[in-house]
């Protein structure tokens, strides 16, 4: 299984690995996949994690409104963007020379 959750003795485990981690997807085949696979994914992240706390205390830390959500939406956003700059950068650096780069 992709997910899991396992206990031994006393200590409680998340386990979440691919069966093989030396294999590299073929992009065009997971392509049409990988948002459907990321939202199942980020919904069991969410629900183990929503395990490891007390739920009335993250509840009543959160609160009813929106503020929550929004930061967490805003914080993502942001996140992506980051993550596109930095890739734009690691391009430029590679056609440049500066980071050599091979396919594997």
């Amino acid at each position: 299984m992709f997910l899991g959750w396992t206990a031994v003795d006393d200590a409680q485990f998340y386990v979440r690995q691919f069966r093989d981690m030396k294999v590299i997807p073929d992009s065009k085949r997971i392509g049409p996949h990988l948002r459907n696979f990321a939202f199942a994914c980020g919904g069991c992240l969410a629900r183990a994690h929503a395990r490891s706390g007390d739920p009335l205390a993250i509840a009543s830390y959160l609160g009813r409104g929106k503020a929550h959500g929004d930061g967490v939406t805003d914080f993502a956003v942001a996140y992506a963007a980051q993550t596109q700059a930095d890739h734009a950068e690691l391009v430029a650096a590679i056609d440049a020379g500066t980071v050599k780069a091979a396919m594997a």
